[in-house]
C-alpha cells in the first residue's frame, strides 16, 4: 500500500517523503477504526482508500500555488477530505476544517493530534453560519470542497470564505461541466469568475475526475450565504 501511494502520487508530480507516507498510513488506520462506530466513508478496502480518497484529494496540489503563508478552508470536510491529504503534502499551510457534525469533528481532532499536524483548526459549524462570521468570511486564499453539493449550492457555501484574489477549488465528477454551466448566475452574483475546469487522471483508477477553479474577483454580497437550508431548497438560478 505504501508503494502504491508513493508511485501514484509520483505519477502526478508529487514526491512523498517517508514521514508523509507514514502519516497517510496512520490516517488510513484511524479512518477504518473510527468508521466502525461513525459513518465516515463507504470505501473500506485499503487499496481503494489510497486511490479514491488520498490520491484523489492530493491531485489538486499540482494545480494550485501553496506557500508557507497560504490559508485554506475545507468546507464540508467530512472525514477530512480533501483538506487533510492536502495538508500532509503541503505541511506549511494554515488549514481550517469545517463540518456540521460534532462526531466527525472529534475524529478530525484525533487525526490532527495523532499525525502531529500543525496549524490546523477543526470547526463544528454549518457553512451558512460560519461564513457570516468576520474571522472566517473572506479570510482564505483557497476554499476547497469535495462531494458536498451541486455546484450552484456549493458556490453559496464556499465563495463567501474566499479573499478577493483567492480561489475556490471544487473537486467534481463527470457532470462538472454541466454543473458549472447551470451555475453561471451564482458564480457572477457571489463574486466569482471561472478560471478553468481541469480533467484529472487518477492513476490506477477509472475515475472521471475534474477540478473546477473559480477566482474571487468581487466581494460576496452580505446576504449570502442565506440561512441554513435555504441554499439547498432554493438554489441560485
Amino acid at each position: 500500500m505504501e508503494n502504491l501511494l508513493y508511485q501514484s502520487c509520483k505519477e502526478m508530480g508529487i514526491v512523498l517523503n517517508s514521514t508523509q507516507i507514514q502519516q497517510f498510513m496512520l490516517y488510513q488506520k484511524l479512518l477504518l477504526e473510527w468508521n466502525k462506530n461513525i459513518n465516515l466513508t463507504a470505501i473500506t478496502e485499503e487499496r481503494e482508500i489510497i486511490l479514491k480518497h488520498f490520491v484523489d484529494c492530493v491531485s489538486v496540489v499540482p494545480h494550485i500555488a501553496m506557500t508557507e503563508a497560504t490559508s485554506v478552508i475545507d468546507v464540508g470536510t467530512g472525514a477530512g477530505f480533501p483538506g487533510i491529504p492536502i495538508k500532509i503534502v503541503c505541511p506549511s499551510i494554515s488549514l481550517t476544517l469545517l463540518d456540521s457534525l460534532q462526531k466527525r469533528v472529534v475524529f478530525l481532532n484525533e487525526v490532527v493530534t495523532k499525525l502531529s499536524l500543525q496549524n490546523v483548526n477543526c470547526i463544528h459549524e454549518r457553512a451558512e453560519c460560519a461564513a457570516k462570521e468576520n474571522h472566517y468570511r473572506q479570510q482564505y486564499d483557497y476554499c476547497v470542497s469535495r462531494a458536498v453539493a451541486n455546484m450552484n449550492v456549493l458556490l453559496e457555501y464556499c465563495l463567501p470564505f474566499v479573499k478577493i484574489g483567492g480561489i475556490f477549488v471544487a473537486l467534481k465528477g463527470r457532470d462538472a461541466q454541466k454543473e458549472v454551466e447551470q451555475s453561471q448566475k451564482a458564480i457572477e452574483l457571489l463574486g466569482g469568475e471561472l478560471i478553468e475546469i481541469k480533467q484529472i487522471e487518477i492513476p490506477h483508477t477509472d475515475l472521471e475526475h475534474k477540478i473546477v477553479l473559480i477566482k474571487k474577483v468581487a466581494q460576496t454580497p452580505q446576504k449570502y450565504p442565506r440561512k441554513a437550508g435555504k441554499p439547498v431548497k432554493n438554489p441560485i438560478q
